[in-house]
């Protein structure tokens, strides 16, 4: 195939799925859906096209990751994120390490994988998903008492580099390839990725921010451009320090966001377009990298590992990560607990062992699949009903 061909296809590809976007949110099915659905109808070989390629998926995959988070911070306040950063901080470490050891635990016994492959396959959907927290909670326009929203968006954005640093070293060891692993080197390494990310994030959007407020560019259309070169700056030079890429996405984000003077509805509206853009092209193409007789052949054996982590392992985790806070609402907690929403990150996650031949992460890809759509549809249908059932919904006036 041509890359003339291929642009053109994966444009027709785009385009249906913002057509069909529309007719969607009417019948309430979420966004991701829809693009992953055109995805799977398309690249499974019935119209002489077939994709298969675990290294470009994952780097399209991974850069669209970037791009929403940073979004996600673009449009987060610094005062809402210092009443929230504490319950996040832990929800996105020792929440995600809790959620990895219950998971993996009910997994050995309900999958036919071995313990460590049960704790991989934990790790890879323990986290929270940034592009499906923030485009859920965008797309229903939807704001939270307690800073219940942005506990969930702080979290998401930030349990990343727990879940990942878990994924790679768990993936090494069933490979049998890399030096052994101990605790103090996965404690070092976590410190760096988290303290190298938000230093990075914050010098270059800080940086960027002071450039702009004191050049003060006549042409509005260049500081939209002059802020995604600031961007990948921040986040491929943050991962080149040994940061982690998505904190340094997100504080980025936030440092330009909240303190860019000129241009800053400007530079929002292009990149809430960017971030949409970068939503289609990662669930189309997740959705191409699946063959759908393989995908519904571990359909059924995905279902108990869902019920276990949105019913038993997640909740659980919340409930003893927020013992620290006995202050903070129950129904709050009930909330985060219940909304642990999973998108494209732990697919994304779950291709790392099958990139490295990991036996039987193949069918884990596809159980985490499955999982992530379970998610959508359960937690993402629920988000909703269950702010208003529980009093958690915020009214405009009141958030004005």
């Amino acid at each position: 195939m041509t890359l003339q061909i291929a642009f053109v296809l994966m444009a027709c590809l785009v385009a249906l799925g913002i057509l069909l976007h529309q007719p969607s949110k009417t019948l309430g099915i979420p966004s991701l859906l829809i693009f992953i659905g055109v995805g799977l109808m398309f690249g499974n070989g019935e119209f002489n096209f077939i994709y298969d390629n675990l290294a470009l998926t994952s780097l399209i995959g991974s850069i669209a990751l970037n791009v929403i988070v940073f979004v996600g911070g673009l449009n987060t306040s610094t005062s809402a994120i210092r009443v929230a950063f504490k319950e996040g901080g832990i929800l996105s470490t020792i929440g995600v390490l809790l959620t990895t050891v219950l998971l993996g635990g009910m997994l050995y016994f309900i999958t036919d994988f071995n313990f460590l492959a049960c704790l991989l396959f934990a790790a890879v959907v323990s986290s929270t998903d940034a592009a499906a927290v923030f485009s859920i909670l965008e797309s229903k326009k939807l704001k939270l008492k307690h800073n219940t929203d942005t506990v969930l968006e702080f979290e998401s954005a930030t349990n990343d580099p727990v879940a990942l640093l878990m994924v790679t070293i768990l993936t090494g060891i069933l490979a049998m390839s890399g030096d052994p692993v101990t605790v103090g080197s996965i404690t070092v390494t976590l410190l760096q990725q988290v303290v190298v990310g938000l230093l990075v994030g914050y010098a270059v959007g800080k940086i960027c921010v002071g450039l702009l407020n004191a050049i003060k560019l006549e042409e509005y259309g260049l500081i939209p451009v002059f802020v995604m070169a600031c961007f990948f700056i921040a986040t491929y030079g943050g991962e080149l320090l040994g940061g982690n890429i998505l904190i340094a996405s997100y504080v980025s984000g936030v440092m330009i966001g909240n303190n860019l003077q000129r241009g800053r509805e400007v530079s929002r509206h292009f990149f809430n377009s960017v971030s949409w853009l970068a939503q289609a092209l990662m669930f189309i193409i997740l959705g191409l990298q699946f063959f759908p007789k393989e995908l519904f052949s571990d359909a059924l054996a995905s279902i108990l590992p869902a019920i276990a982590l949105i019913f038993v392992a997640r909740p659980a985790a919340v409930f003893l990560s927020y013992l620290p806070f006995r202050k903070v609402e129950r129904n709050k907690k009930l909330f985060i607990s219940a909304i642990g929403l999973k998108g494209a990150t732990p697919i994304v996650f779950a291709l790392i062992p099958a990139a490295a031949g990991v036996e039987g992460a193949q069918q884990m890809a596809h159980m985490v699949f499955f999982i992530v759509l379970i998610s959508v549809v359960l937690q993402g249908a629920a988000l909703e009903p269950l702010a208003d059932k529980l009093g958690l919904r915020q009214d405009e006036e009141t958030s004005a």
